[in-house]
């Protein structure tokens, strides 16, 4: 079996990766002929535990292809996956422009039934705009060349990709055709051995489903952002509190752990997108529009408890910061709180020193040289006032305390991920400041 997968990103790579690691033909296409290069000698455009030995192998095996010629691939292909990237836009919209773009390009080259599936995360609808768009093309062609349109949403875990992909909770998706349920089925039959299903429904539930499940979390997280922020007012213990709810199976336990807010490329850009689409449709989404501000809010929170620990003015002073990635296992900074957090650092006069364990190429993107990058984190401490625990890199779980506290000035951690024990901490005479706790 014949795969085509446009777009050598996070989705893309992975995608076409973990399809090859069970036996399916892929070549992954993209219009960046450096990366495509790179690629073929097992250069990684993106950091992702398991990634890189899995692509080396199956690219040696012959599974595996990178091209950017699409013409060339999706002419013997039985599914062309589109997943190139969906910006948002200013008003929060996604841009489809690649995605349609492919979609035309595909239209142009095909000679047979091929389904034609959207991997990119796609407001509702955008399945009819690529099914037109392929049409159209056909039509210039003065072509009849049967092909049906599926929409098949990714769920994967930065940082945990490829297990999510090999060992799925649940495989997504939308079709309108037994045809092109027979090719999806035969594609994902390998990965579903661990008994979890394939849910097969129309497309535009599949589309929403995917917003849906990025707007239910966020909305967890930033739920716990404000009753965390309440805790410290009233006296009680997030921790407790957290603990107390998450027993409740219909609650869970996933994320509701209090923090500077959420980040990345899917929470931010997906909540905004569904915000959008509610507007055009004459729907006010008020619990989002709620979470995206609460969101915005969190991020700032930290620096509120430096301010009112130091005061406004903090010229002359240094912070050493710990994680700058949005989350553990990834080098991803898009939308990254740390990026906010050290901006209102530097615009109130302070000067920051900070270390990630992969993610510091990546920061330079936003932050240049405006900072400090140390070789490991307890070089962010030497001369540094305060340290901040911004992410919850593993490496940062049981530090050695002592060397902590001779390197800093001050005996000052302020804890935006609450990893680590107040009153040991407090016992061990430094001044300690989490979320949602007094």
């Amino acid at each position: 079996m014949k795969i085509t997968i446009v777009g050598t990103g996070y989705v893309g790579l992975v995608t076409g990766t973990c399809f090859s690691e069970v036996g399916i033909d892929v070549t992954c296409i993209d219009i960046d002929q450096k990366k495509i290069e790179g690629l073929k000698e097992g250069v990684m455009p993106i950091y992702e535990p398991g990634l890189e030995d899995m692509v080396k192998r199956n690219y040696e095996k012959d599974r595996l292809h990178f091209s950017t010629k699409l013409a060339d691939s999706v002419k013997d292909s039985e599914a062309a996956f589109i997943a190139v990237g969906t910006p948002p836009g200013e008003d929060g919209s996604a841009d489809l422009k690649y995605v349609l773009a492919v979609a035309r390009e595909i239209g142009q080259n095909i000679e047979d039934y091929i389904v034609v599936v959207t991997k990119s995360t796609v407001p509702v609808g955008t399945a009819q705009k690529v099914k037109n768009a392929v049409q159209e093309e056909l039509d210039k062609r003065g072509v009849n060349i049967p092909f049906d349109v599926a929409s098949n949403p990714e769920f994967l875990k930065e940082g945990a990709a490829i297990q999510d992909f090999l060992k799925p909770d649940r495989i997504v998706v939308g079709i309108e055709s037994d045809n092109a349920k027979k090719i999806m089925e035969k594609l994902y039959k390998p990965f579903l051995l661990n008994g979890h299903p394939t849910i097969f429904m129309d497309v535009p539930s599949a589309e929403m489903t995917k917003y849906a499940a990025n707007s239910m979390l966020a909305t967890k997280i930033s739920f716990m952002n404000d009753i965390a922020n309440l805790c410290e007012i009233m006296g009680a213990d997030v921790n407790m509190v957290r603990k107390g709810i998450g027993s409740d199976n219909r609650i869970g336990t996933k994320f509701i752990y209090p923090g500077v807010g959420y980040g990345g490329s899917c929470f931010p850009k997906d909540v905004k997108a569904l915000i959008k689409t509610a507007d055009e449709n004459g729907y006010n989404m008020q619990v989002l529009k709620a979470v995206e501000g609460v969101n915005e809010a969190q991020k700032s929170v930290l620096v509120k408890k430096i301010k009112n620990h130091f005061g406004d003015d903090l010229s002359g002073m240094t912070f050493a910061i710990w994680g700058l990635s949005f989350k553990p296992k990834t080098d991803d900074m898009r939308e990254a709180p740390s990026i906010v957090i050290i901006n209102q650092l530097l615009a109130l006069g302070a000067k920051v020193k900070a270390f990630d364990p992969v993610a510091m190429h990546e920061a330079t993107r936003d932050l240049g040289d405006t900072i400090t990058y140390a070789k490991d984190e307890y070089d962010t401490l030497v001369d540094a006032d305060a340290l901040l625990l911004v992410t919850e890199w593993p490496e940062f779980r049981v530090p050695n305390f002592n060397v902590i506290g001779k390197l800093l000035k001050n005996k000052v951690i302020f804890d935006g991920r609450n990893i680590y024990d107040r009153e040991e901490l407090r016992e061990a005479g430094f001044t300690y400041y989490g979320i949602g706790l007094q």
